[in-house]
């Protein structure tokens, strides 16, 4: 089944890892473009751009601040990105149970060699 748009849009626009990097850093608070750029190493232009990006897909809302914009985290906009890993969490919850279990038997085995141990 294919994607909405909108979904698509923030799937894309997600899959840049410096688009990431400011995700993270905004949600720490607001920024201006000069804070990200020193922060992440980026080109004004660049940081820029990744934000026009992150706007336009409802990721990242922006205000005036003085003579600068300040840019802040709209997490509402990875809703569809959540919604859709969260269709693996079964699986991840299945690992993690059949970790939880070989973690039992290694301490099960464990303890039970050393009461053998000092039996003897």
């Amino acid at each position: 089944m294919a994607r909405a748009t909108t979904t698509s849009d923030v799937f894309n626009a997600i899959a840049e890892p410096q688009r990431r990097d400011i995700l993270v850093l905004l949600r720490g608070g607001e920024r201006s473009v000069t804070e990200l750029t020193r922060e992440l190493g980026l080109t004004q232009p660049g940081a820029s751009k990744h934000l026009r990006v992150l706007r336009e897909v409802g990721l990242v809302r922006d205000r005036k601040q003085g003579k600068q914009r300040v840019y802040g985290l709209d997490a509402r906009g990875l809703r569809p990105v959540h919604e859709w890993a969260g269709g693996f969490e079964q699986f991840w919850n299945e690992s993690f149970d059949r970790l939880d279990a070989y973690v039992q038997d290694l301490k099960q085995a464990r303890s039970t060699r050393a009461h053998d141990n000092r039996e003897e």
